[in-house]
């Protein structure tokens, strides 16, 4: 065939999510995608349907009203935020305006994997690099930083790990970072961890005029079938993703919703306190039944099972699958001997628990 796409997409291996039905049940429970288990904020839901009527208008392309509402929710100016069809859109746009042919993208080893999709959609060269006991390390990253370096993906917290830096080591890593390696900060969980010595970014971006800030709808406000997600930028940057973005590529029912989601600090909260039990409760049901639950700031926790068959980590998720529960297998970054379990509600997590100590006993 003469038609041939440019070098690097045939080395794609297409994202694939985590399962959302079983053949033949009505009633599954969903743990492999990280969604949150209250649903989407009841303002968020009504301003959804409430634009039923207007379906046949175009979005407004700048996204005003919601970057307006973000900023103002946060604490941040409007001006340099930049929205998106989740974040995934946002991390593609970065890698296709600032890498290329021969340019390379860092992430840490068990980074999300749309950092290495991206880059090699675009040509570019996915760097990973080692990461010490599940958590990103900054000297690893540091030592693959080359002359053909041009960004560097950080997610922090990290998924599938549930790791973080402490803000100290995210700024020592900027400081040792080459002027010309731009740093995004992917902060989809953010609002979930606790940790005192924690910052999602913001700090940075604005301290800065090489680091971006990642965010997203799809995790605690409960918005991912809307494809939702937005930056926090210095000027420049985000002057560069409005060139490049579509032209209205954030749908008017999904600024709404969003702008709605923004306003609700008290769903945001009751979602925080949920995980906070739930997450600590299961971990303790886990590491009772030896399955080593990995330290999580996130909405899920990562499980490692041995390598002995019929109780490994395949063999386990059959099981779970048999009765009804989906969670993530992580074999495609690099954990085949783990599991990752999103926190779902209460009566989720009492199935979970349940199934896995038949299938450890």
């Amino acid at each position: 065939m003469k038609l041939q796409p440019r070098p690097g997409v045939l080395e794609v291996e297409p994202y694939v999510g985590g399962e959302a039905a079983i053949a033949g049940r009505n009633r599954v429970i969903r743990l492999a995608s990280n969604e949150n288990p209250l649903g989407a904020s009841p303002l968020a839901k009504a301003a959804y349907e409430a634009h039923a009527a207007e379906l046949h208008r175009y979005p407004d392309g700048g996204a005003r009203a919601l970057r307006q509402a973000i900023a103002e929710s946060q604490g941040l100016d409007a001006e340099r935020i930049v929205c998106g069809a989740g974040s995934d859109e946002l991390i593609a746009l970065l890698i296709r305006a600032y890498a290329g042919e021969g340019d390379e993208v860092l992430h840490s080893a068990h980074g999300f994997l749309m950092y290495a999709i991206s880059a090699k959609s675009a040509g570019a060269l996915p760097v990973p690099a080692p990461e010490r006991e599940l958590t990103a390390d900054v000297d690893a990253l540091l030592a693959r930083v080359s002359t053909r370096s041009r960004l560097l993906f950080l997610a922090n917290p990290n998924n599938p790990t549930g790791s973080y830096l402490p803000a100290a080591e995210v700024a020592r890593l900027r400081e040792a970072l080459p002027s010309e390696v731009l740093l995004v900060l992917d902060a989809a969980y953010a609002e979930y961890v606790e940790a005192e010595d924690y910052e999602a970014g913001q700090a940075l971006v604005e301290a800065r005029d090489d680091v971006v800030m990642l965010r997203t709808f799809s995790k605690i406000h409960g918005l991912a079938s809307l494809r939702l997600g937005w930056a926090y930028c210095p000027p420049a940057v985000a002057d560069v993703l409005h060139r490049v973005r579509g032209p209205f590529n954030v749908s008017m029912a999904a600024q709404e919703a969003g702008a709605a989601a923004m306003r609700d600090g008290q769903h945001v909260a009751r979602s925080r306190a949920h995980n906070a039990a739930a997450l600590k409760s299961f971990a303790a049901q886990c590491e009772a039944l030896g399955l080593a639950p990995a330290p999580s700031v996130g909405n899920f926790i990562l499980l490692r099972f041995p390598n002995e068959p019929g109780r490994d980590a395949v063999a386990a998720a059959e099981h779970l699958k048999a009765q009804g529960i989906l969670v993530r297998a992580v074999g495609g970054y690099g954990l085949p001997d783990r599991l990752r379990v999103t926190i779902g509600t209460d009566e989720d997590m009492a199935a979970v628990a349940e199934a896995l100590t038949a299938f450890r006993s």
